[in-house]
């Protein structure tokens, strides 16, 4: 298989289209700003260009909506293009460091270094090793009618039960809400109770998907909307009230998914529709996270929204730059590393393991390792600087800060490594299985862990895994019969993914 197409071919059109729009707004920023009249912006273009065929594929609807290449290539356009050029555009850098003479240099090193990781994560996303070794016979997963019912009750009552249980203990809503307001640890311990009450909002979504897929009226556009908006509702109750974006945004897009792949296929105009939301939902909601109820009452007030994104720095800008991006963190590790190489000792490994290990409570394993938290606060502020109870950095360092946290610049490409295998892995799982695989309602969780390996740490992957994955993994997978059929023709690995139930009549009564 060739990482570059022959010239005439979709890919390689593709790439050229790209590589002409990253011209053009390399060209209009040098007359936009003076600050643009370096060489940074030449590998940051290069990034842009590469991750941004993927991008014009999605856009020319060469890749179906929730193709994993597809999603990462949108994200990949703004982490690995977008969000270093806005950082200079607006001159809005990470807080409470001592920062380089010029932002400008580190971003283009750190440019080069993504630009390598983005050449492997091309070439190991397609998995020929993988095709070429695929058995005769595979595994399909199909839903058992008589059993799902009375297991989709038991999940929905014991996460009910559970989240009501976690009201009664914070004194109710408000008194949960006010918990989380006071900041003062009252969530410590509960982790594993939110793993499981926080998965009522998917389980009963998992229930509407499979009562609408006989049902026509069930499948509506008003009746998909109405879906997705009680979903919004139930999950903010569910985990949004504690400040947690990435719950309420990710439980989503899971849920856009299911319908995509199980009821319906969504169109773009509504992917569109939906980014536009995600920014506004993580303005909007960045102020209840920085401020609780106060920050939420300030937003109708352009006075009193101004005052609170100077008080909590919740901003638009923090929303693009912060939250979905990582250029001027991963920057800034690399200027530490270069010119200040004696203040650091790497971790070789001991934030990969710090993360695995939070799987393990801490009331079992008191002296459980640390956490990247360790490594990434010394190589901010020097060896010897990270105290638990008193001082630490709780940032997020992405796929690339990691690797250098543990091995050094030279370990960002072969980073990337991971990013290819699990994109490649769960391609091939979004094209073999067939459009009645229970497995497909997982799908869109896996589609999200691709940008979750991409923007997080080991802890954050792993965190996410499990906290959303478990409970919504083991009730399909106790709701499901497995079977062997033989592979007919290997023609069936590469087919598009079929969308069920064109006919909205089938099935109706």
């Amino acid at each position: 298989r060739r990482l570059w197409p022959r010239a005439g071919s979709a890919p390689l059109s593709s790439l050229v289209l790209s590589a002409y729009l990253c011209l053009l707004v390399v060209l209009a920023l040098q007359f936009v700003n003076p600050a643009f009249g370096h060489w940074f912006i030449i590998p940051v273009a290069a990034c842009g260009t590469l991750i941004g065929a993927d991008a014009v594929d999605w856009f020319r609807g060469r890749l179906d909506l929730f193709d994993p290449v597809g999603i990462i290539g949108l994200l990949g356009v703004h982490f690995f293009l977008l969000a270093p050029l806005l950082h200079v555009a607006w001159d809005r850098w990470m807080g409470y460091i001592s920062p380089p003479p010029d932002w400008r240099p580190w971003l283009g090193y750190m440019a080069m270094l993504n630009l390598g990781g983005l050449l492997i994560y091309r070439a190991t996303r397609g998995g020929t090793w993988s095709a070429a070794r695929t058995p005769r016979r595979r595994t399909v997963w199909r839903l058992n009618r008589r059993l799902f019912p009375f297991i989709l009750a038991c999940g929905l009552l014991l996460t009910l039960a559970l989240q009501l249980w976690v009201y009664r203990r914070y004194g109710g809503v408000l008194g949960y809400i006010r918990s989380f307001e006071a900041r003062e640890g009252a969530f410590i311990g509960m982790g594993w109770v939110f793993m499981i009450s926080e998965s009522f909002p998917i389980l009963a979504f998992f229930g509407y998907a499979i009562y609408a897929q006989s049902r026509g009226w069930a499948r509506s556009w008003w009746a998909v909307a109405l879906a997705l908006l009680l979903f919004l509702v139930v999950k903010l109750f569910f985990g949004g009230l504690r400040g947690s974006r990435s719950n309420t945004i990710w439980g989503l897009f899971w849920a856009a998914g299911i319908v995509h792949l199980w009821l319906r296929p969504l169109n773009r105009k509504v992917i569109y529709a939906g980014l536009a939301f995600l920014v506004l939902f993580m303005y909007v909601y960045g102020f209840y996270k920085g401020a609780g109820l106060e920050g939420l009452s300030a937003v109708r007030d352009p006075a009193g929204r101004a005052a609170m994104e100077q008080r909590t720095g919740r901003t638009v800008e923090s929303a693009l730059l912060g939250d979905l991006g990582r250029a001027d963190v991963q920057a800034f590790l690399l200027y530490r590393l270069r010119a200040y190489p004696a203040e650091y000792d790497f971790a070789w490994g001991r934030t990969y393991m710090g993360g695995l290990a939070i799987l393990v409570p801490r009331s079992l394993w008191p002296e459980r390792p640390p956490t990247k938290v360790k490594e990434g606060t010394e190589l901010q502020y020097g060896r010897g600087t990270w105290h638990p109870d008193r001082w630490s950095s709780s940032r997020v360092y992405g796929l690339a800060g990691e690797a250098m946290l543990n091995f050094g610049p030279l370990a960002v490409p072969l980073a990337f490594v991971a990013l290819g295998v699990i994109v490649g892995a769960v391609r091939r799982g979004y094209r073999r299985w067939s459009e009645r695989d229970t497995r497909r309602l997982l799908l869109p969780l896996l589609i999200n862990l691709c940008f979750v390996i991409l923007v997080g740490d080991v802890g954050n992957i792993v965190f996410f895994l499990v906290k959303n994955g478990v409970v919504p993994a083991l009730v399909v997978w106790l709701a499901s019969h497995r079977h062997h059929v033989e592979r007919l023709r290997e023609a069936s690995d590469v087919e598009e993914p079929k969308f069920p139930m064109r006919d909205v009549t089938r099935g109706a009564k």
